[in-house]
């Protein structure tokens, strides 16, 4: 399904760039900066920032956020990928990228157990916690993206996630 997917991405912005007929006139700058937020999996909320040159991109996004002892999360992502069709609208990006991400949240099952028993026994709290390789594909329109990274391999792999999607809005400057 997820080949499917990716393969109708890439159909779909080949047939765009074939309707235009005057791509070779627009001029498109060799140096990019980008800045924005989004918010999907394995966090909620991150923010992006990412620099380029030409077709080539380097991003980084990440985030984190305390409501007290044991309830947390934080994430960072990097990647590099290329930018096909960047003179139009609507763009893809390619490339490989890496992350880790770690939550902690409260488990009020556990505590009652632990506090029953007078010792502890069993944390008492649920975690999460993942360090990975993906290959990614991003998706733009008119600053909207949409980021789509697939796990080839997982340094560490308490919890696996299967696909790891991200939406938001990113400002290109």
């Amino acid at each position: 399904m997820r080949q499917i997917f990716i393969a109708l991405i890439l159909c779909t912005s080949f047939c765009l760039a074939s309707g235009i007929s005057d791509t070779g006139k627009k001029q498109t700058k060799e140096g990019r900066i980008q800045f924005g937020i989004s918010a999907g999996e394995p966090t909620p909320l991150s923010v992006v920032a990412g620099v380029g040159y030409k077709a080539a991109m380097m991003r980084i996004q990440g985030m984190g956020w305390k409501n007290g002892e044991d309830d947390y999360w934080c994430a960072m992502r990097g990647g590099l990928s290329w930018t096909f069709f960047r003179e139009l609208p609507f763009n893809v990006d390619l490339g490989i990228g890496g992350g880790y991400s770690f939550a902690e949240a409260p488990n009020g099952m556990h505590k009652a157990l632990n506090d029953a028993n007078g010792a502890m026994y069993v944390l008492p709290y649920n975690y999460e916690e993942t360090l990975d390789l993906s290959v990614e594909v991003w998706v733009h329109l008119y600053g909207i993206y949409t980021q789509i990274s697939y796990p080839v391999y997982f340094f560490m792999d308490h919890t696996k996630p299967t696909l790891l999607w991200r939406a938001g809005y990113m400002f290109e400057i």
